[in-house]
């Protein structure tokens, strides 16, 4: 089993995987509670099925990568082995043939001490301003 050192080496490896496009390598992060708000739908996904299906749904975008924006990531320690991330990425993939960008914002609660450490992770598209 692989166990991680720091939260955001856990998130890098979630960004690898997720480009890599294979969902059962992106569901290992997930512990098997972890709770999923995802950017592109409108349902909580609260079991590792659902979060396999989820990402393998992602996963079969063309062109599918994202893109972490490092200034704005934040942590928070809560404990040696709990922390939050939050920042700002990207997803990119193709819509009828033409490569869009969807910057998107996101958390994750991680206990690094599990071999599956993503506790929950929420992540939405970025509004647009409404001025």
């Amino acid at each position: 089993m692989i166990y991680f050192t720091t939260a955001e080496e856990v998130l890098f490896q979630w960004v690898s995987r997720v480009c890599s496009g294979n969902a059962d390598d992106i569901t290992a992060l997930y512990h098997e509670c972890a709770v999923l708000i995802p950017t592109f739908s409108p349902h909580t996904v609260i079991t590792p099925e659902g979060i396999r299906n989820y990402f393998g749904q992602l996963a079969s975008r063309e062109g599918l990568g994202v893109r972490l924006h490092g200034k704005a990531l934040r942590k928070q320690s809560l404990s040696e082995n709990l922390h939050t991330l939050s920042g700002i990425c990207s997803f990119e993939f193709e819509v009828d043939q033409v490569l869009l960008s969807f910057p998107s914002r996101f958390t994750f609660v991680m206990d690094i001490s599990l071999p599956k450490p993503i506790l929950h992770h929420h992540s939405s598209q970025v509004p647009r301003n409404l001025s």
